[in-house]
């Protein structure tokens, strides 16, 4: 599976678990950190823990080893480190604390999510 594919079926995974706010980026021309971001909100700490816990068993099972991973301990945020593959998951207040949606978003590089998150849950 390409990248592109894998993050949008990620995507699509941590919106069937009640992710919030959901956006992937392709910062390839950005950065050389990684290719793409994924970044998600969780209304509660075992949200995001439970997230977090849901995006590295799948990219396990698509045999993409997590390279190092981040915060994830207290359920406030993580990062998940897939080589080309970012993975940030937020409590609200931390997303919008850390703003990396503004910071890695120049206009251009939003991928169209294959859902719609505007429909109330």
């Amino acid at each position: 599976m390409q990248d592109q594919e894998l993050v949008l079926h990620l995507a699509s995974l941590l919106y069937e678990k009640k992710a919030r706010d959901i956006v992937v980026l392709n910062v390839s021309h950005l950065t050389v950190l990684c290719d793409y971001l994924v970044i998600a909100s969780g209304r509660t700490a075992n949200q995001v823990s439970s997230l977090t816990d849901v995006a590295d068993e799948f990219m396990a099972g698509e045999n993409v080893l997590l390279r190092r991973s981040e915060g994830s301990r207290e359920g406030r945020w993580a990062v998940l480190d897939y080589g080309s593959i970012m993975v940030h998951l937020f409590h609200q207040e931390e997303r919008a604390f850390y703003g990396l949606d503004r910071l890695w978003n120049d206009g251009t590089n939003t991928l169209d999510l294959p859902f719609d998150q505007t429909v109330p849950d």
